[in-house]
């Protein structure tokens, strides 16, 4: 990509709308070859981002999921023991010895998705999503830094593997926990804004194409006016998409009061932000 309003609008040819900021932000990560790290609210389009730009890129889309727990073994790489034990009973079949040199080699070599962005021998770098990285513990980071510093990975056993195309990795996260510093300084930096009704608009126009323009704006409006109030969890983008979904599903064309109580399981998630939504909708009603 040329600048950062190519990448606006490649990615606006795949439907996803980007602003000026996080535009430049996703060219510098291409032109400088850095990992972009991308935070905002859940729901605003962090996930997508990725997958929009290795659609943009035209090229493979990698990810790796982040939870509690999350090991090397399952982000990583790991061995194949079956197989390993597989060659074990046929060599003492064959009366022969096999060695740790003959069972640690890239034959048993089990690829999870960094090692498989690592590898990829495609002629375009992949784009690597390591995704809700707040989700994974503390030292799981750790293993992150020879990656994301160096776009390689070391494998004790048969030493380090280096991207001869060093993939495009955009991270994400939720703020649920801080992040290292050193994890950081590895990375470009955006946070993503909630568009403003506008743009989400457009935005849910694009994922919802059968929706009638007047549901569109007011549902747009009305989640502006939601994400003001002391919510537990405020929408996002994704749940404006589900409810404006929903609603179209029903073949509502004008929100209205019934429609919107009627659908607050789109938008609202516990059983506080429900009272609060639907206190504000008797609120407005004149």
């Amino acid at each position: 990509m040329n600048d950062a309003t190519d990448v606006r609008t490649r990615l606006d040819a795949v439907d996803y709308l980007v602003d000026d900021g996080l535009a430049m932000a996703m060219f510098l990560a291409l032109r400088l070859g850095k990992p972009l790290l991308l935070e905002g609210e859940p729901g605003v389009g962090k996930t997508a981002a990725a997958k929009a730009l290795a659609l943009a890129l035209d090229t493979p889309f990698i990810r790796l999921q982040c939870y509690e727990g999350l090991t090397a073994g399952e982000a990583l790489y790991e061995w194949n023991y079956q197989r390993q034990l597989l060659a074990i009973r046929l060599a003492e079949a064959r009366h022969e010895r096999l060695s740790d040199a003959d069972l640690f080699t890239a034959e048993f070599l089990q690829e999870r998705p960094i090692l498989k962005a690592v590898r990829h021998a495609g002629p375009t770098p992949p784009v690597l999503l390591i995704d809700e990285i707040d989700r994974a513990d503390d030292e799981f980071e750790a293993l992150l830094f020879e990656f994301l510093g160096e776009a390689a990975i070391t494998v004790p056993e048969l030493g380090t593997f280096t991207a001869l195309r060093p993939p495009v990795v955009v991270l994400t996260s939720n703020r649920s926990r801080d992040l290292h510093d050193a994890l950081r300084r590895r990375c470009l930096y955006h946070w993503i804004e909630f568009p403003a009704p506008a743009r989400a608009a457009e935005i849910v126009r694009r994922s919802v194409p059968g929706a009638r323009e007047p549901l569109i704006r007011s549902a747009a409006e009305f989640i502006g006016r939601v994400r003001g109030l002391e919510l537990d969890k405020a929408p996002g983008l994704a749940e404006t998409i589900d409810w404006v979904s929903a609603l179209s599903a029903l073949g509502v064309t004008d929100l209205t009061d019934a429609a919107v109580i009627g659908t607050l399981g789109t938008i609202a998630k516990t059983p506080d932000d429900r009272t609060a939504v639907a206190l504000a909708v008797h609120q407005e009603t004149p």
